[in-house]
């Protein structure tokens, strides 16, 4: 496929999903975004007192969900049913019946930062307090980085291209990306996508610490204060998005008026390595964004919101605000970082955050960060903390993953 061919697609949003913990389908999530309700708790899925963690944000209830088959749920871990459960409300939004396509012609593309660990934990402690005969035969795929991709594969029957990113939050967006890309060469006409999460196993949790950045603090209002001086780190949460990506010439013959907007640019970078020149600085970040506008062909003056990665830890924060002042200038675009109300979702968070940009694309109206947050000065950073009605046509979405991951996506709303 020449690049003249692909000019003349589009990948357009059809459908979208929410799993949160303030807001568990889309409806429910943007309100709870609106009215800046906080999703974060204590730990209640199991005894977390030895863990240096206090705070995280929890969509509901241990156990299995609401919504899923019994049969299917003994197969697959919380992270996989969480995209069985937003699969089908975006498929149902975009008015997608899979029977009616050519099974060739779907895709499914997902990313994961941590894949099913509760239920590998679960099979492992098995193995060996009662030996290899209790260790059950989902073990061997439950557990995989691919196991959603396959299981919405299975269940819609999509046959066409089917993978998985893995680059923690940033991996979210690149698994757009790359679903974008099917759609532009032509190697499928819809593609399901995005990316979910459920970090909060005891083991889980344990390898998440050794990374620092977690938040410490008990207090939901106070621990997760993405680019104020007071942030104690990130708080880990579980939830994503799934959307439906389609070539917009084969959405509108199917009758869809409006999509939701268009994944117009991406880019992806990785950070320098520790030690050299450009270590700790925004280079690469930067070198992301301008990418991916390029890539879109907007000028900088053109974005009029950007849904920021916020780490939450001083140092990553300080980076990503140098990135966006360097970029946009000095207090130049606004910018806003709801999950500080409902937790990092990883490899589900730029998705989400995705569906989070194209809904303020939708009802003009940037969404806040949260009224706890009060912006440090030194940023230099219009960080928004209160709903703010704006003419918003194009956004940018910005993830980082642990261990130099970079990716950013532009979202823009398609002209009526």
């Amino acid at each position: 496929m020449t690049d003249t061919a692909t000019t003349t697609r589009r990948a357009v949003v059809t459908g979208i999903s929410a799993v949160a913990p303030n807001g568990f389908g889309t409806k429910e999530f943007w309100e709870g975004v609106l009215e800046g309700r906080n999703g974060l708790g204590p730990v209640t899925h199991f005894d977390a007192a030895g863990f240096p963690v206090r705070t995280v944000g929890e969509v509901f209830g241990d156990g299995n969900l609401p919504g899923v088959d019994p049969r299917l749920a003994v197969q697959t871990d919380r992270w996989s049913q969480f995209a069985l459960l937003a699969a089908d409300e975006a498929l149902a939004d975009a008015g997608v019946r899979p029977e009616e396509f050519s099974p060739y012609d779907l895709g499914v593309i997902t990313a994961s930062s941590s894949g099913g660990n509760a239920f590998g934990q679960r099979e492992i402690e098995a193995l060996w307090s009662k030996g290899p005969r209790h260790v059950g035969p989902y073990q061997s795929i439950a557990w995989f980085y691919a196991a959603t991709t396959g299981q919405l594969s299975i269940r819609h029957g999509m046959k066409g291209p089917c993978g998985v990113a893995v680059a923690e939050q940033a991996g979210g967006l690149d698994a757009i990306a790359q679903a974008r890309r099917a759609l532009l060469h032509g190697d499928a006409r819809l593609v399901l996508t995005g990316g979910t999460e459920a970090p909060l196993s005891p083991y889980a949790l344990t390898c998440q610490t050794t990374s620092g950045g977690l938040s410490p603090g008990a207090d939901p209002e106070r621990a997760y204060l993405p680019f104020d001086a007071a942030s104690p780190g990130h708080v880990a949460g579980e939830g994503g998005a799934i959307l439906v990506l389609e070539d917009e010439q084969g959405a509108r013959a199917r009758g869809v008026e409006a999509p939701y907007g268009e994944i117009a640019g991406h880019a992806a970078t990785f950070d320098p390595a520790p030690g050299t020149p450009e270590a700790g600085t925004p280079v690469a970040l930067r070198r992301a964004v301008l990418l991916a506008l390029a890539d879109a062909r907007v000028r900088p003056e053109d974005v009029d919101l950007v849904l920021a990665d916020a780490d939450g830890t001083p140092e990553r924060d300080r980076i990503e605000a140098a990135c966006l002042a360097e970029v946009f200038g000095p207090r130049g675009v606004p910018v806003t970082a709801p999950k500080a109300r409902y937790g990092r979702l990883y490899a589900g968070g730029g998705p989400l955050d995705v569906v989070t940009a194209l809904l303020a694309l939708r009802d003009q109206v940037i969404p806040p960060t949260g009224p706890a947050v009060v912006a440090d000065a030194a940023y230099g950073l219009d960080l928004v903390v209160e709903p703010r009605p704006a003419r918003l046509r194009t956004a940018l979405v910005v993830a980082r993953g642990h261990g130099g991951f970079n990716s950013a996506l532009v979202v823009r709303a398609l002209a009526p």
